[in-house]
């Protein structure tokens, strides 16, 4: 529990798949190597883009493990970086003792990090006070030397964290990692507050707050958020990493980078995640653009070229060494 946790960029991995429907697990490798010389700092394997729910127990563990794997032996061959942080999910049934069951398996994985996602507790949506109750009964039952998470899912719906709920993950001390969806920078920078007022037990950790929303991403990392998890690094992980690693030395530059990645991040609404699949393979990572949760068909030419016009526009800012004026 006391690793030391990436800050910066994690990508919300996308599942690849064979012909048969089967996890392609040569394509994940290739994806997670090259996330890895984008600069990422972190994956989150195994969520919402991983198309969890579409995905039974196996290959949610599958997709864990062979991603921190991979991970682990790219730092071998590097040592000169630090891993990438490996954090993953895969915690989405009803029922608490099939909730346990999942999370032990994924946590068995290797993870540094097991996410809960918030609407799976309370699902009633009595009050705070029940969703931290059964926080506490839940994470008694996990193994003790766990490093937890929470994500805001938006599926099936969103639960977002009140003051009471992040204050009462923090204050276990199991808490590493929050994926934050809501999308309000004033919030987002209250919630940084909250984490960092709340007493933490001795010998236990402060989360990371990461936030899911590109065009609030600038303004919270400068109220302290810990970085960027979300869509958009599968397609342009390394303008992330750039504005990430700028944005106090070159707040100029890192404003212009900032306004195209805004911009860009509206492409979420197409047919996701086909699209970023469209996009890996124009840049040789070869994998099917089929999805279990998108129909490829949904796909247009009016799509394609929407992702090919925020490709030439990417590149331009690939070869632009300096944005200031």
């Amino acid at each position: 529990m006391k690793k030391q946790f990436a800050l910066g960029i994690y990508p919300t991995m996308i599942t690849p798949y064979n012909k048969d429907n089967t996890v392609d697990v040569g394509a994940l490798r290739a994806l997670t190597d090259w996330y890895w010389e984008q600069g990422c700092g972190g994956i989150f394997a195994t969520c919402q883009s991983s198309e969890i729910h579409f995905m039974n127990l196996d290959e949610r563990v599958l997709l864990t493990s062979v991603v921190k794997e991979e991970a682990e032996m790219l730092a071998k061959k590097d040592p000169s970086r630090a891993p990438m942080t490996v954090v993953a999910s895969g915690h989405i049934s009803e029922s608490f003792k099939a909730q346990v069951e999942e999370l032990t398996a994924v946590g068995a994985a290797g993870a540094d990090a097991l996410i809960l996602i918030s609407n799976r507790l309370d699902t009633s949506i009595t009050d705070d006070s029940r969703w931290c109750n059964e926080l506490d009964f839940l994470i008694s039952r996990l193994d003790p030397d766990l490093a937890l998470g929470i994500y805001e899912c938006p599926r099936p719906y969103k639960r977002l964290l009140s003051e009471q709920m992040l204050r009462h993950c923090t204050s276990t001390g199991r808490f590493a990692f929050i994926k934050d969806t809501c999308c309000d920078a004033d919030l987002i920078a209250r919630r940084i507050q909250w984490i960092a007022d709340e007493p933490v037990p001795e010998g236990g950790i402060r989360p990371l707050l990461f936030n899911a929303n590109a065009q609030t991403l600038l303004r919270t990392l400068r109220d302290g958020a810990a970085g960027y998890c979300g869509v958009m690094a599968n397609f342009h992980p390394d303008l992330y990493v750039r504005m990430y690693r700028t944005f106090r030395e070159k707040p100029e530059e890192a404003e212009i980078l900032h306004g195209f990645l805004t911009t860009a991040a509206f492409l979420e609404a197409l047919a996701y995640p086909c699209i970023a699949k469209y996009h890996l393979n124009k840049i040789g990572i070869t994998m099917n653009t089929f999805a279990r949760s998108c129909n490829p068909v949904n796909m247009t030419r009016y799509h394609t070229d929407c992702v090919d016009s925020m490709d030439a526009v990417a590149e331009y800012f690939r070869n632009t060494p300096s944005l200031k004026g």
